[in-house]
């Protein structure tokens, strides 16, 4: 009797297996940081290529929020930066289980002030043919940690958040973003990048 196998199941390009790991995967360390929660906050993000090298570092402070809106925008600048700078394969470290489980899909975002957030991410991790994150001890991710801090020590405004010449980003002048309206104030959907205190202008269109 003729035996007939059955026929090979073919998985999605971007699905790997954390056996077979892909090769030049970038790595980023992300924190958030707020003291108050909510309080004076900011956010931190280093980015290493495959051979080690930082390729990317910034110290943001935000502004008062609390440490899971700062822990979102940390991560949210790293996918925008990998997504701007065609970098496919992007592994994320956090110290935060909230935000690696909500993005793992094993917590629910029921948060209404985290939900953009965590859309927008989605996102942006969607556009990459490989994304992966994962929750590390805070030991594990202690430069981060002092670069948010540092940024929040440096909140008077005396001094500019730190990059690296690496980074070689300039702010365009103009940008189209998305905001919900609620309780008196716009909610934009992703990071803005705007120093604290400075002033911008605005065109409303509804969608």
């Amino acid at each position: 009797m003729k035996r007939f196998s059955k026929p090979r199941q073919v998985l999605p390009a971007r699905l790997f297996s954390e056996h077979e790991k892909p090769k030049e995967v970038y790595v980023a360390h992300v924190d958030g940081a707020s003291r108050g929660n909510p309080g004076p906050s900011s956010y931190a993000v280093i980015i290493r290529s495959s051979d080690g090298q930082i390729v990317f570092q910034l110290g943001k402070y935000l502004g008062r929020t609390t440490n899971n809106v700062a822990e979102y925008y940390a991560l949210i600048t790293a996918l925008d930066y990998a997504v701007a700078h065609n970098i496919r394969q992007l592994r994320v470290r956090s110290d935060s289980e909230l935000l690696v489980r909500q993005m793992q899909g094993r917590y629910k975002v029921k948060s209404a002030v985290l939900k953009p957030l965590y859309e927008r991410a989605r996102k942006l991790a969607s556009a990459l043919s490989y994304f992966h994150i994962e929750h590390v001890p805070r030991e594990l991710n202690s430069d981060a940690d002092s670069l948010a801090n540092a940024a929040l020590d440096q909140s008077s405004g005396l001094s500019s958040p730190a990059r690296t010449p690496a980074s070689n980003l300039t702010p365009p002048t103009s940008r189209t973003i998305r905001a919900r309206f609620r309780n008196g104030a716009l909610h934009p959907s992703e990071p803005l990048d705007l120093a604290d205190g400075e002033e911008v202008e605005l065109t409303i269109q509804r969608k």
